[in-house]
């Protein structure tokens, strides 16, 4: 039998006891307007001019930038989910976080949060939210927001609802950069996890081994580096009849963890 709804304070509306287990249930219901305004209050605090300027010539940023260092900027994002929301809050502070603006440009330390809220609350999200991930990325310009989307929130989804791996096929060949190599980097979730998807792997690698970008030469070598942890024979075998297309960025990645034989030999097969 469903329960009644419970007020905040664990009593029942119909004067019942609270639910078993001996303590009231409490809803906690995220104010995503007040947390947003919070966060962004803390992050401002934390900021730092000189390490927002290096920050963006760095990163050749046109967002705004507070300069908050990654380990406290995480850790302000993850305190508004720690009282776990419902997957709706989580969903709305994280677009809300993400759509902040400032003199008409967004933050880049909102961008960040609205990421990190996602990656600690992941569990909550369902195959549909995998759209989410794709705003996101769609609407960024740089690794530093793509590459944790990819891995920890579209990978993480697509290993716990494997039929999502049909978007990957479809984004792999996307006209954005930034959307394929998302498409790359989401396959290191099943690679780390000790359950790679050696066919997509094989596909994407073989789909991208032309391109001239470096981002997604990098990041096919880092999926093949990450692999060959575990399977360094797939590896080996995968690279050595194509070493001579394959690029040199792709390449020294791939070969940085294999037994030194196969490395050396991969190595001097591409440079004759």
């Amino acid at each position: 039998m469903a329960h009644p709804p419970w007020h905040q304070d664990g009593s029942r509306p119909d004067g019942g006891a609270s639910p078993p287990g001996g303590e009231a249930r409490i809803l906690r219901l995220v104010d995503v307007e007040g947390e947003v305004a919070r966060v962004l209050a803390e992050l401002r605090a934390q900021g730092d001019p000189v390490r927002a300027d290096y920050e963006k010539r760095y990163l050749k940023s046109d967002l705004v930038h507070f300069g908050v260092p990654v380990p406290a900027l995480r850790k302000v994002a993850v305190s508004a989910v720690e009282a776990q929301p419902t997957r709706d809050e989580l969903l709305a502070l994280a677009e809300a976080l993400w759509d902040v603006t400032r003199d008409g440009r967004p933050v880049h330390e909102a961008r960040v949060a609205a990421i990190e809220v996602l990656v600690k609350r992941v569990a909550l999200l369902e195959p549909s939210d995998l759209a989410v991930a794709e705003r996101f990325v769609r609407g960024s310009a740089s690794w530093v927001y793509v590459d944790i989307l990819a891995e920890k929130v579209a990978g993480a989804l697509v290993v716990r609802y494997p039929d999502l791996g049909r978007v990957l096929d479809a984004w792999v060949a996307d006209p954005y950069m930034w959307i394929r190599r998302t498409a790359v980097l989401a396959l290191l979730a099943g690679v780390r996890a000790g359950n790679p998807d050696l066919s997509r792997v094989d596909r994407f690698g073989d789909a991208l081994i032309g391109e001239r970008e470096f981002f997604i030469r990098k990041a096919l070598g880092w999926v093949l580096r990450e692999l060959s942890k575990k399977d360094p024979g797939w590896v080996t075998r995968w690279v050595e009849p194509r070493v001579e297309v394959i690029s040199g960025v792709t390449l020294r990645e791939a070969v940085r963890w294999l037994p030194e034989e196969d490395a050396g030999r991969l190595r001097a097969t591409q440079r004759r």
